[in-house]
């Protein structure tokens, strides 16, 4: 019987291999969203541009279409950003912004610097659109499908990689270039 209970560190160990090396195959840009396959959280939140400008998730509706969540104090974000230029521009993917726990001003001039890819820009200054999204942190991109339902979530920099994938759920979803 005393034999058996020096087997039990080792079993432990084993079980402990295991899950650190289950553990190395996850993939940490893909985390779990109670929002997927459902309608995009209601809300009413100015635009960047024009404080006096409404949107709501009605705004989303119509075609398929990528939600970005950025701010400015993000480093991601600006090296993110040229990318979401190069697929607004040459793609035709319209693209929505969501200003995440920002200052306007310094999300207007950063528009003005460095080029604005997004169709529109929601102002989420105190962040609960974000926090009703089950934002982590910026940024992260969500496709949402033409009846404004979230149909996947990318955490981390889009780049030519991860748009590979995002395009094919686009086309999926019937989404086609709008040059």
């Amino acid at each position: 019987m005393r034999r058996f209970l020096l087997f039990i560190p080792f079993g432990i160990c084993i079980l402990l291999g295991v899950l650190f090396v289950k553990g190395l195959s996850l993939d940490p840009t893909e985390l779990p969203s109670a929002r997927l396959g459902k309608a995009f959280p209601s809300f009413n939140l100015p635009s960047v541009a024009d404080a006096n400008e409404q949107l709501s998730e009605q705004s989303l509706k119509g075609q398929v279409r990528l939600v970005n969540v950025w701010a400015t104090w993000c480093p991601t974000c600006k090296r993110e950003h040229s990318y979401l230029n190069k697929l607004a521009n040459n793609e035709g993917v319209q693209i929505v912004g969501i200003n995440y726990k920002d200052e306007r001003n310094k999300a207007v001039q950063w528009l003005k610097r460095y080029q604005d890819p997004y169709i529109f820009n929601i102002y989420d200054e105190k962040g609960g659109l974000g926090l009703d999204l089950g934002v982590y942190g910026a940024p992260e991109t969500y496709v949402v499908d033409a009846q404004g339902v979230i149909q996947y979530r990318h955490v981390g920099e889009v780049n030519e990689r991860v748009w590979k994938k995002l395009k094919v759920i686009m086309q999926d979803l019937g989404w086609s270039a709008n040059l």
